[in-house]
């Protein structure tokens, strides 16, 4: 919701500069500025996210990033990296369990939110992953994807935090969202030295 909001200012501020006194706008007759109009079809803001949708998010990440730690465990050559993916997988599975134990005591199923694309993120991750070789290179490609994806898990739990119903969902939220930082700041240490 947070980035949202930030897109709408954004845009609203490129369409005020766009609009300013140099552009050329079309003169009718009588001299007076005519405004173009925008054929542009408007986006429909996405449908807020229910906690059945942030239970399938979340499980999903965790999902990918305890596989992505599997093979990063196995295929990684750079000791730090060995260890974050075993770190990824403990803690990624744990994580997993509460959300899973969660749902279950609160009757939520998980279900999917419109656009989702969960699925082919978690595909071509583990597509680069699987198919780049083992050394410096994958070890570099590994932690490269779990700084991106750290941040993207936080951002998520940051709008899922905002639309959460359940008090005891967002209490989970709450307590797994250290963890997720502590881990982006791992990554990112890994990754200063890779470069």
């Amino acid at each position: 919701m947070i980035k949202l909001s930030t897109s709408v200012l954004v845009a609203g501020l490129v369409a005020l500069g766009a609009c300013s006194k140099g552009d050329n706008a079309a003169v009718d007759t009588t001299g007076t500025a005519l405004t173009p109009v925008d054929s542009t079809p408007v986006a429909a803001a996405p449908a807020p996210l229910t906690d059945a949708n942030i239970v399938y998010i979340l499980d999903n990440a965790n999902v990918l990033d305890s596989s992505a730690g599997s093979v990063a465990a196995t295929k990684g050559t750079n000791s730090e990296v060995r260890d974050f993916g075993k770190m990824m997988m403990r803690d990624h599975h744990a994580l997993r369990q509460m959300g899973q134990d969660l749902a279950k005591k609160l009757a939520v199923t998980p279900a999917a939110p419109a656009n989702d694309d969960s699925q082919a993120a978690k595909d071509k991750t583990m597509s680069l992953l699987n198919s780049t070789e083992k050394g410096a290179g994958f070890d570099k490609a590994y932690i490269d994807n779990e700084v991106a994806y750290h941040q993207a898990v936080l951002d998520k739990a940051t709008a899922a935090l905002g639309a959460v119903q359940n008090a005891e969902l967002k209490a989970l939220i709450e307590k797994a969202a250290p963890n997720i930082q502590a881990h982006l700041d791992k990554a990112k240490s890994i990754q200063s030295k890779l470069q």
